[in-house]
């Protein structure tokens, strides 16, 4: 396993899902993990709503300089259309999943580049490479996230930055928990017959992932949206 002793993480989103996965990965290969969120949790250091530029530049102030950025929280929008999408949700919706990531790589790059090192990885989703994955919000907030990846990846390579993109598919996290529920399960039972891997992936897995996109094995890479999908976007 890649020892990260010594490396300082930044994990938003860390109440529960993914994020809470990539922080209990992170401690156990030997970082030096800090989790923010809107919520309290055992893994929550910082409660944050990290869609308000001020309470992002507070907490950016008491954290320091970072090794790794890991911009994982995010919220859904129910798979609402444009005529079911009110401004409010709209503004909430890039808010949370988009200026949330703006606002934190903008407090936390300048310190990198003093260092002349540092790793961000920004959850975005299938929804950010191929529509259907959410609601209008949803999918233009992930494609958002996609370009701010690449761009950002270009700009910060010269500098030693590494900046990467995770597109999740089906993953069984508690944001997705009324497919299980609701009707018999059968949004669920759907989404797998419909992943070529037939079923949905755990938190987990999306954590194993991030931390070898995080490791020195991966130091070629930046600018990569890597999909982990069952194989969801190559059909």
């Amino acid at each position: 396993m890649t020892t990260f002793a010594g490396k300082k993480v930044l994990v938003t989103g860390s109440s529960s899902g993914i994020g809470q996965a990539q922080i209990r990965a992170f401690r156990k290969a030997g970082a030096n993990v800090i989790g923010v969120d809107l919520h309290s949790g055992t893994e929550t250091d910082f409660v944050c709503d990290l869609s308000v530029l001020t309470e992002v530049e507070s907490i950016a102030k008491s954290i320091g300089s970072i090794d790794i950025l890991c911009n994982t929280a995010g919220i859904l929008d129910q798979y609402c259309t444009l005529e079911n999408t009110s401004a409010v949700l709209w503004d909430h919706v890039l808010k949370t999943n988009l200026y949330s990531m703006f606002y934190l790589i903008q407090q936390f790059l300048p310190k990198m580049k003093a260092q002349k090192s540092g790793v961000i990885i920004n959850m975005a989703s299938i929804a950010g490479l191929v529509a259907g994955g959410g609601g209008i919000a949803y999918t233009a907030s992930k494609h958002a996230i996609v370009g701010l990846t690449k761009q950002l990846a270009i700009d910060e390579a010269k500098s030693g930055i590494q900046v990467l993109g995770i597109a999740p598919g089906a993953i069984d996290t508690p944001m997705n928990a009324r497919d299980f529920t609701e009707n018999d399960g059968q949004m669920a039972k759907w989404v797998a017959n419909e992943t070529p891997a037939k079923r949905w992936a755990t938190a987990d897995e999306v954590a194993e992932l991030t931390l070898f996109l995080a490791s020195p094995k991966a130091s070629y890479m930046t600018g990569a949206i890597v999909p982990i999908d069952g194989g969801w976007t190559a059909q």
